[in-house]
């Protein structure tokens, strides 16, 4: 039998609903916040990556509306034809200043960040070996690249030397991973792996999207942290999540820079983002390399060790927190967004990560802590969890 179109998608629709996978958009009618609005029912908001309170903050909304006001709305064309606005140069060199990197270069997300920069870098005849749990950024790159793709399994170093010894011919070796996992919450071993990739002559790429702003001395990421910054040919981060912004960003040498403006598809061929947000951007990260970030990193640290110390005991961590990501583990996909619908009826946000996100039966709750939580709202949402 014959099926049209609409059949088809409505098939498919109703095979990822019975599956407990379908997924459907809710509109906020508020700014971003600890507490949010959808319509007329407020909600304490447990699930977003604005982990130091930013995406709201007066400063950053100052430097946007200067900037519309002195550049309009819209940057007109790529940045190599003539949409490369003086708020788009100066997003570039404050990255490169905060990282404390040679050269940056912003891109409009952390997703066209990732899948411009690894075909840049690598091709045919070149391998690229990847944590399993790497985000689907760092994967989809890795494809369009067209080499070799390898993975290895969750931090697991041994096994990543078992894949370089097995790729030794490999023109080029790209190592790729996180800093910290986005739905797991836990690091990435960081230490180990520039180790290795050393031995090996292989490079490192480090996604910091969950780190950027909250670790290391001056904010810089867990890289900065654990003193890796020379040894790390590619670190890439974002500006959507603790920065409270939009935007990704690889920072590295003048070289590696070069290269993206001139290799990398994703920043060639897009229009560049509005002077308002990357002039937002610039004072994010102006705010987050000085005291007031150092503040609000405190604060959100104290917050995530108070909530990690009150976890009922069927989530309790083992060890100390890594990071502001809780995966309340559930397992089985139906029972996880009937926990998240019971938690929303009683107003929190808190989400049920279902595949593909995660893996098959592996779907969870994940709890996101901010610096613009109040311990009376946590306090809140370990009454409803230890419900």
């Amino acid at each position: 039998m014959e099926i049209n179109f609409e059949q088809a998608l409505q098939y498919e629709l109703a095979a990822l609903a019975e599956q407990n996978l379908r997924r459907s958009l809710r509109s906020l009618t508020s700014p971003q916040g600890a507490q949010v609005s959808v319509g007329p029912q407020s909600y304490l908001n447990f699930s977003s990556n604005d982990y130091l309170g930013l995406a709201n903050h007066p400063k950053l909304v100052k430097a946007a509306q200067k900037a519309l006001k002195e550049y309009g709305n819209g940057a007109g064309s790529a940045r190599l034809i003539c949409g490369n606005l003086d708020p788009h140069t100066s997003l570039d060199q404050s990255i490169a200043h905060f990282k404390g990197t040679e050269s940056a270069l912003s891109f409009s997300t952390g997703y066209t960040a990732a899948v411009g920069t690894i075909p840049a870098i690598v091709g045919r005849g070149d391998t690229v070996i990847l944590d399993k749990l790497a985000h689907a950024c760092l994967i989809d790159g890795a494809r369009l690249s067209e080499a070799r793709l390898r993975a290895f399994p969750h931090n697991n170093i041994a096994y990543l030397k078992k894949v370089l010894r097995q790729e030794k011919n490999a023109s080029r070796i790209l190592i790729v991973t996180e800093s910290i996992f986005s739905m797991d919450g836990d690091s990435g071993q960081l230490a180990d792996i520039v180790e290795v990739k050393e031995n090996f002559g292989a490079w490192l790429m480090v996604d910091e999207a969950h780190a950027t702003g909250i670790y290391g001395r001056n904010r810089r990421g867990l890289v900065e942290q654990l003193g890796l910054s020379s040894k790390v040919e590619v670190q890439m981060g974002t500006l959507s999540k603790a920065m409270g912004s939009s935007g990704g960003y690889i920072a590295g040498s003048h070289a590696l820079i070069n290269i993206l403006i001139n290799k990398a598809r994703s920043f060639i061929y897009s229009t560049a983002p509005s002077p308002a947000v990357a002039a937002a951007s610039h004072a994010a990260v102006e705010l987050v390399g000085g005291p007031e970030g150092e503040e609000q990193c405190a604060k959100l640290w104290k917050n995530v060790h108070y909530f990690a110390e009150r976890l009922p005991a069927r989530w309790k961590l083992s060890d100390e927190p890594q990071s502001p990501i809780f995966p309340l583990m559930i397992g089985d996909e139906g029972e996880a967004l009937a926990l998240s619908r019971s938690l929303e009826e009683k107003g929190f946000l808190v989400p049920a990560i279902r595949y593909p996100t995660v893996a098959r039966q592996q779907a969870r709750l994940r709890v996101t802590i901010s610096a613009a939580h109040s311990t009376e709202q946590i306090d809140q949402l370990l009454q409803h969890l230890k419900q």
